[in-house]
């Protein structure tokens, strides 16, 4: 079956496509071919075969040898043969399998006889046939010489006369007869009230009494004969140029000094001066110069034939010739392939089912997909989506019709019927062929179905996918975009910053109030406020002006909506909400709060006094005061010490006197001095007592004491004395106290007298320190004297002014350490208080601390316990002098 296919194959090619060597013009030529042969070569083998080995005799041992044979063997090889081929000889080319020659130059009026070489037709020469014979001459290549009288000239074909206008006859040998005019006095005379005609131009030639171009028109304004003859003769439209003249400009297709003349044949346009260019018998309009072609010619100037399929005039019939019959181009008559039969080609040589020379070999074409087997060749005509060699294959995509050789016109990815060739569409297109989308709001397969979307742009014409407008997002674009994104599918991040709200749709940002720039990243420029910073503040005094609500954030020191109002006194700080925190009379400042002190006092809120040694104005001036006295921190005034007067402080109370600024006179008995400051009499030898009233008993044993360094060597002889005096006298005293005391014990009390100063916050000051003690203790719980401190007086109670006096329970009093028991130091075999002097102990307290005459510190707790039934609390920084004495 395979091999009488390709046999089949090959006739059709042979038949269709082969020259043949017997035609003229067919050259032929050698060409090499390969093709696959079996060929046998020498191929060489090992055979094994044993013979005695050498030097083995006697005992006929035997050694297996190899030798090479040769045998016959077959491969696959390539087999190079040569074969004839014919094609057309140089300047020939194949057409409808004959060889004809070829011209560069289309032959215009005849046909290529040979390479580059013309025949004309009659009538017309030149290499290309282009040019025309003149009216001399005629025939083929214008060799035959013209006849004709009367300037006629010849047929360029036939050689007949061509009359000139006027004339006619074989020869143009006679005139027109009356009546007539024009070529070949075919044309009547149109001329109206007996008026003659030229015979050449026809122009009418009017008799007296008329004008116009028949001469149609009698004159006017009593004009009569010649008089009123028309200047512008011009027939057919023709007119006059110049107005003035009678010369005529011929519309197209006519000719002639007054355009009577119809233009030649040839020849066509304005007065006739355009040459036709129509080929094969056409017919050029004399107007237009549109070639009216023959049957079966077309084109331009009718140079092709017919299109397969058509014949006739303008190429209007279909050819109906059947089986590949080609019908003639000019009268459509059909000229059969072998095999076939019939005016239209429609009969079989053979009987149906068979072909071949002799019908005797069967049709191997699918019954059902063929439409006819060629009766000769046995070939195949597929019906219309069929192809193949024996029509069982359908047509491969984009084809259809006869053949397969149909192109589909389907467009947009659809595929169109293999038989009819209808395109059916993909989802989303529509029409005849799959040109069109969907309409809107359509989609899917013919576009039947209707689209959801809702804010969107486009429904896909394929899925009914909805392509949402910007700031719309969902299946069905339903759904609005969230806050912070925007644009297609809100897709887009918006970029606005400190709070502003971007459009949905373009994503410009709505800045909120204080904002603004194209991401509104910028605050409002200084000096405006509010949407879009379009409002001006009116801000005076202010720091700046709030960019949301245009509010003035005052400077220091400035109030009011506009910041225009001075702080009221006592209030600072921005929108003066700042309470002044001066004291003692200072002003403070409106804008920061710094306090402006007066004379006398410093700190940040002037609640301190000039330190010890400084007053005035922010306590620069140093005080002048001498003997560690204090000076008044306003003024400068010195408060002196006890025992010491002057403006400075420098001078001693003058003998008599002590106390503060020397006013006490001393109260001494015997003219003994006092001690200036505390006005202490300084008793002599054999006196005792507060003012030395009392005369001493036999002294005790004297102790010797250092005395304390004086300036004076004198001076300090006598302090000694002194001092060991008053020693004798104190420890006398002690022990008239101590029996007085061991009889009343009973009904003795305690009592605390103290006496408050204020003192700095910051500073504690030890009063009356003298300046040999410099060794002391401070902190800000509590100051103790050192062991150095001189002993402080015993003031009888009368002599002090004004001390509050509380009593102690001794059962709740707070232990001190270094007191044990309620009131009793033990000592040397006595008990009582501690190195007691009259009838009262004296100490001094700093915050809780007690100082006795000898110096010693008594510490309390922090306080003395229950004082006449509440607690009695000393807090820093308060000093006060504590009188304890005997109460009876």
């Amino acid at each position: 079956m395979l091999q009488y296919s390709i046999l089949l194959l090959w006739m059709r090619l042979d038949w269709g496509l082969l020259l043949s060597p017997s035609d003229p013009n067919v050259c032929s030529y050698w060409e090499s071919f390969t093709s696959p042969s079996k060929e046998s070569y020498v191929q060489p083998y090992s055979q094994a075969f044993k013979e005695p080995c050498d030097g083995a005799w006697p005992f006929a041992k035997t050694c297996t040898r190899h030798k090479v044979l040769y045998k016959a063997a077959y491969r696959q090889g390539v087999k190079i043969d040569y074969r004839r081929r014919h094609h057309c000889c140089n300047g020939y080319y194949e057409s409808e399998e004959r060889c004809v020659p070829s011209c560069t130059q289309e032959c215009v009026h005849g046909r290529c006889v040979a390479p580059n070489q013309c025949q004309c037709a009659d009538g017309w020469k030149g290499p290309d046939c282009s040019s025309g014979c003149n009216s001399l001459s005629w025939g083929p290549d214008c060799q035959q010489p013209c006849g004709c009288l009367n300037g006629g000239s010849c047929h360029p074909l036939s050689g007949a006369c061509l009359c000139p206008p006027g004339y006619k006859g074989p020869s143009c040998e006679e005139l027109c007869p009356p009546g007539t005019y024009g070529q070949d006095c075919q044309m009547g005379c149109h001329c109206e009230n007996g008026a003659q005609c030229d015979t050449e131009t026809g122009a009418c030639l009017c008799a007296p009494g008329f004008s116009g171009p028949l001469c149609e028109q009698p004159c006017q304004n009593d004009t009569s004969g010649f008089q009123c003859l028309t200047l512008c003769p011009c027939q057919h439209g023709g007119i006059c140029h110049p107005p003035e003249t009678s010369k005529c400009v011929c519309p197209p297709g006519w000719m002639g000094s007054i355009c009577s003349f119809r233009c030649p044949e040839g020849r066509f346009g304005s007065s006739c001066q355009g040459e036709c260019r129509c080929h094969n018998g056409g017919l050029c309009n004399q107007e237009s110069g549109q070639c009216q072609c023959a049957p079966g010619y077309t084109g331009e100037r009718c140079r092709e034939k017919c299109p397969i399929g058509r014949y006739g005039q303008d190429c209007g019939q279909e050819c109906d010739c059947a089986n590949g019959g080609r019908c003639f181009h000019i009268n459509g008559a059909c000229l059969c392939e072998a095999g076939f039969l019939g005016s239209r080609c429609e009969e079989r040589k053979c009987l149906p089912g068979l072909h071949g020379l002799s019908c005797h070999l069967p049709c191997l074409c699918h019954p059902q997909h063929t439409q006819s087997c060629h009766p000769l060749s046995g070939e195949c005509t597929c019906k219309p989506g069929w192809a193949g060699l024996f029509c069982n294959e359908t047509c491969p995509p984009g084809h259809h019709g006869f053949g397969c050789q149909e192109p589909c016109l389907c467009l947009n990815g659809g595929t169109c019927d293999g038989e009819t060739g209808l395109c059916a569409c993909p989802p989303g297109y529509m029409g005849a062929h799959c040109s069109s989308h969907c309409p809107p709001e359509t989609f899917g397969v013919n576009c039947s179905l209707p689209c959801t979307c809702h804010k969107a742009l486009a429904c896909s014409p394929i899925d009914g996918t909805c392509v949402c407008k910007e700031g719309w997002q969902g299946a069905d674009c339903s759904l609005p975009c969230p806050p912070g994104t925007w644009g297609s599918a809100c897709n887009e991040t918006c970029r606005c910053a400190n709070g502003a709200s971007c459009s949905p749709v373009s994503g410009a940002c709505a800045c909120a109030a204080g904002w603004h720039g194209r991401q509104c990243e910028e605050p409002c420029p200084e000096g405006f406020y509010g949407l879009s910073c379009s409002s001006r503040c009116s801000c005076q005094n202010a720091e700046r002006c709030d960019p949301v609500l245009g509010q003035c954030h005052c400077l220091p020191g400035w109030t009011g909506p506009n910041c225009s109002q001075e702080c009221a006194g006592g209030l600072w700080g921005p929108n003066c909400s700042q309470l002044c925190l001066c004291k003692n009379g200072a002003t403070c400042s409106p804008k920061d709060g710094s306090c402006d002190c007066p004379p006398g006092f410093r700190g940040a809120t002037c609640q301190r006094p000039c330190q010890p040694g400084r007053y005035g104005k922010k306590c620069s001036v140093p005080c002048k005061c001498a003997n560690h006295s204090i000076c008044h921190p306003v003024d400068g005034l010195c408060d002196c010490p006890l025992g010491w007067t002057g403006s400075d402080c420098s001078e001693r109370c003058p003998a008599g006197f002590f106390g503060a600024s020397c006013t006490q006179r001393c109260q001494c008995w015997w003219e003994a001095p006092c001690e200036p400051d505390s006005g202490r009499c300084l008793c002599p030898s054999g006196y005792t007592g507060a003012h030395c009233e009392t005369r001493t008993l036999d002294p005790p044993p004297l102790t010797m004491v250092p005395a304390i360094p004086a300036g004076n060597p004198s001076l300090g002889a006598v302090m000694g004395i002194v001092t060991l005096a008053v020693l004798l006298v104190g420890m006398l005293a002690a022990f008239l106290c101590y029996r007085h005391w061991q009889k009343d014990k009973e009904h003795r009390h305690m009592a605390v007298a103290y006496t408050t100063a204020r003192m700095d916050a910051s500073e504690y000051a030890v009063p009356d320190v003298p300046p040999s003690c410099t060794h002391y203790y401070s902190n800000p719980s509590y100051h103790t004297l050192s062991p150095c401190c001189p002993s402080l007086p015993c003031p009888s109670p009368p002599e002090q002014p004004g001390p509050s006096k509380v009593r102690i329970s001794p059962g709740s009093a707070a232990p001190l350490r270094g007191w044990p028991g309620p009131w009793a130091f033990h000592l040397r075999g006595h008990w009582g208080i501690h190195y007691a002097v009259g009838p009262q102990l004296t100490w001094g307290l700093h915050s809780g601390g007690l100082c006795t005459k000898s110096g010693r510190p008594l510490e309390g707790t922090g306080g003395l316990g229950e004082i006449s039934g509440g607690p009695f609390q000393l807090l820093s920084p308060h000093f006060a002098f504590i009188h304890l004495f005997l109460d009876h």
